[in-house]
């Protein structure tokens, strides 16, 4: 084991990164065009990093593995993007974003990364509205903030709740400008599927055409990945059906280390499953955590009379609700972290007061907010004495205009009028905090390899503040990798084209057509998914939101069992050449098959619960989480040793000197 050193610059916390930016080297305009960089992936992270590395100067090839770099995953982004801009006036700074970051975190994330980040966030929202970012104005024509959990002011920026599209096609047209100017080459419907290193450094990647099935060598000077997160190990999960954990995983198979793979986000507003034929889950936006409440049944024979039918939350009286959320945490209330929300709920439910047919939800009830803003509607109006109806026309107007798309996505799925009744959530998976492991400079344990976004573990530690993942993607893409790239960069402007026909490239183009190959002739009786569905229950069950040391020994045990079945047992039709979406997942699931012990294993070394990683033995009375900063202030990064379960475990032991160590309250 060794101790990793993430090349945090010396001086004050404030003004780390602008000396840094002041120290390192740059690369002139005329010496950028002859350096070629592959981003992989085309979210916000990656798609700001390709628009900003293109107007620099340099050349970029950007890879998607989706038909267009507007289907990135980033565009189902719901509730907004945090920035310490302090509008509302309500105590907002720097500072604080930097602080509610760390804590909501629980102290497990790098100080220095968390403050730039913060110190960044402000011109994030600048640079969106030059790109004719429609987000959400007040009556004066300023933009408009709202509350996110984890937090006590307004900072989080939004359009409506379709902050993530509108984001993703503000960098979508700043990408599109270098496009036409022949500075970004677009490689749609593309996937990495390995790394390559020549001379111990980052010089391309091996990519299939999902279409053709051609496989094709791209070679760089350095190599970017941003290609989100490792969710849908867990098969059910918020992401989209074809987010995976590829790129990033052939990249820690090259040498890249994998920091804290266990902490996991569950996300405490999604719709709950209704049966096991399902294969995706739908996120509802924490913002509406703003206004609706959260409750069950205090009565046990009023959750059966609700799960019959014979019973209407409506008709439920007030006293006969359980507002858990602002019974145990009167501070923060329904606006807890998610990780807090998360368990919050999952107790509840395993307690026997989870009011569908499955046991596993709870109401998020916009009733007492619906009424709230009639009242304030009917006054503004001029209307006096209305009546209960008009006051609920009035409220149901201003809460569709904050929330309708949200109000009416959840309608079409589930066939209830949200309006009308509350609605039904229950946790689930939703964003990975850990990721390959990145310095200061966002640079990986391989020289040349660069992590963004999602795809890295670097701001968020064992838990994320909801409407944080825009904010990171867009600062590590438009004002973070920008600079530093330029430090390692200015090393190459001799070095000249990187030939792709190397023996490196070779070689690992011989490992891609082996993998496939060996996929396709694997002639199994059983399909991708049933690989795949089999091992999200393990990870669900043994990794989830509650872990264990006996039942993480036994998922590693049973993923080890289920890999072994997989190599020998999957079926994998059709042909090589050509489209292949069964070949495609193959890979995929291959992946999560080994990510998925590598998670099991971190957990269970991780004898400590911090966010989203609850170990079962070690909480408070109060059944809250509870850390051992004496043990495990620290980021597990894993080194690839040729078999998951034999990973090798560097540290890099995390320094509070800004920020007082302590437990988390949000009471």
């Amino acid at each position: 084991m060794s101790v990793l050193d993430a090349k945090i610059p010396q001086g004050p916390l404030k003004d780390k990164w602008t000396k840094h930016k002041n120290d390192i080297n740059v690369v002139n305009p005329a010496n950028k065009r002859l350096i070629d960089v592959i981003v992989v992936g085309t979210g916000l992270a990656g798609g700001a990093a390709s628009a900003s590395l293109a107007e620099m100067g340099y050349s970029v090839k950007a890879f998607c593995f989706q038909d267009s770099p507007r289907r990135a995953h980033s565009i189902a982004a719901q509730g907004g993007i945090n920035a310490a801009k302090n509008y509302q006036n309500d105590g907002d700074s720097t500072y604080r974003l930097f602080y509610d970051t760390v804590k909501g975190g629980d102290y497990r994330a790098r100080e220095a990364n968390v403050y730039r980040l913060a110190e960044v966030s402000a011109n994030i929202i600048d640079q969106c509205v030059a790109q004719g970012v429609p987000f959400a104005r007040e009556y004066g024509g300023l933009l408009d903030n709202r509350s996110f959990g984890g937090v006590l002011v307004s900072r989080t920026f939004y359009a409506k709740g379709q902050t993530g599209q509108q984001l993703l096609l503000g960098a979508y047209s700043a990408m599109s400008r270098q496009i036409g100017k022949g500075k970004i080459k677009m490689y749609n419907r593309h996937e990495m599927l390995e790394l390559v290193i020549v001379g111990g450094k980052a010089r391309g990647i091996i990519a299939r055409n999902l279409v053709t099935g051609e496989i094709e060598r791209h070679s760089a000077h350095a190599v970017v990945l941003a290609s989100g997160g490792y969710g849908n190990v867990f098969f059910l999960s918020t992401n989209a059906m074809g987010s995976n954990v590829t790129a990033a995983w052939k990249a820690h198979k090259k040498g890249a280390y994998f920091a804290n793979p266990c902490f996991t986000q569950i996300h405490p507003t999604c719709i709950p499953r209704s049966g096991e034929y399902q294969s995706k889950l739908t996120l509802m936006s924490e913002s509406l955590r703003n206004d609706g409440r959260i409750w069950v049944p205090k009565k046990k024979e009023d959750v059966m009379a609700i799960r019959e039918g014979r019973l209407s939350p409506t008709d439920l009286r007030e006293e006969d609700r359980d507002y858990y959320l602002e019974r145990r945490y009167p501070a923060f209330g329904n606006l807890v972290p998610r990780d807090v929300a998360s368990r919050a709920a999952k107790e509840r439910c395993d307690a026997g007061y989870g009011v569908n047919d499955t046991g596993e939800a709870v109401y998020l009830d916009f009733g007492s907010a619906i009424m709230r803003y009639g009242k304030e509607k009917a006054m503004v109006d001029g209307i006096t004495n209305p009546t209960e109806d008009v006051i609920r026309e009035l409220g149901e107007q201003v809460v569709e205009a904050k929330y309708g798309n949200l109000f009416q996505m959840y309608e079409k799925i589930t066939d209830d009028n949200p309006y009308k009744t509350p609605m039904k959530i229950y946790p689930a998976v939703h964003y990975t905090m850990g990721g390959i492991w990145v310095d200061y400079n966002l640079m990986t344990t391989i020289p040349g390899c660069y992590a963004a976004g999602e795809a890295n573990f670097s701001d968020h530690g064992a838990n994320r503040l909801g409407a944080s993942a825009l904010m990171q993607g867009l600062a590590d893409g438009y004002f973070v990798l920008p600079y530093t790239i330029g430090d390692y960069l200015a090393g190459d402007i001799r070095t000249g084209a990187i030939p792709n026909d190397s023996p490196e490239f070779m070689e690992a183009e011989k490992q891609v057509r082996d993998q496939i190959e060996k996929l396709l002739k694997n002639n199994g009786s059983k399909s991708v998914d049933h690989f795949h569905r089999r091992l999200g229950k393990i990870m669900w069950d043994h990794v989830g939101m509650a872990r264990n040391g006996e039942g993480l020994k036994q998922a590693i045990a049973e993923i080890r069992s289920l890999r072994d079945e997989f190599w020998k047992d999957v079926r994998v039709p059709g042909k090589a050449n050509g489209l292949n979406p069964e070949l495609e997942k193959a890979g995929r699931v291959a992946d999560f098959l080994e990510l998925g012990e590598l998670m099991a294993l971190d957990a269970l070394h991780r004898s400590e619960s911090c966010g989203g990683h609850f170990r079962e033995e070690s909480q408070t009375d109060e059944g809250e989480a509870l850390r051992k900063d004496d043990e495990f202030a620290f980021v597990s990064a894993w080194e690839w040793t040729g078999d998951a379960g034999e990973a090798k475990l560097h540290k890099e032991e995390l320094t509070f000197n800004d920020i007082e160590l302590k437990q988390r309250s949000y009471k």
